[in-house]
């Protein structure tokens, strides 16, 4: 019973902070009138991606949790979720594309890092991140196109 209510905080964390902030800092007049690269994905593409996303984030943290609740692995994993929760506001609120790079590049760095420290302690964990490494890695190259056309 304990173990679901971890694993539910974690979830509730994970998802309703993602969820409550990409309410609070979504796209407006402001982003639609931004040049955006050709690669751009259709608006409707990134509440279903971050909602998967978040869920597998949660999953690992939960699983770093039990197993090493003070290890580096577990710091990485919630430097990585404040560096994703302060984007948005940084993007949308603060309309600042280019200090926004510097904190999704940080992200990417972190969740790489995470992977790499956590594979010794749950390898599950780490295969759950590697989907955010890649769609982090694939933010920053629309964050950096949207800083160099703009």
């Amino acid at each position: 019973m304990r173990d679901a209510l971890w694993m539910l905080a974690f979830l509730v964390l994970t998802v309703g902070g993602g969820l409550a902030i990409g309410f609070r800092a979504r796209p407006d007049g402001w982003y639609a009138r931004l040049q955006k690269p050709s690669f751009n994905p259709p608006d409707w593409v990134f509440a279903p991606v971050w909602t998967v996303l978040y869920v597998m984030i949660a999953i690992a943290g939960y699983r770093l949790f039990v197993r090493a609740p003070g290890g580096a692995a577990m710091v990485l994993w919630a430097v990585a979720l404040v560096l994703n929760f302060i984007w948005s506001p940084i993007f949308f609120r603060l309309r600042s594309p280019a200090l926004a790079l510097v904190v999704v590049l940080a992200l990417l760095a972190v969740n790489a890092v995470f992977v790499v420290t956590s594979w010794p302690v749950d390898r599950a964990a780490a295969l759950l991140f590697v989907p955010y490494v890649a769609w982090v890695a694939f933010a920053s190259l629309l964050n950096a196109a949207v800083v160099r056309l703009n």
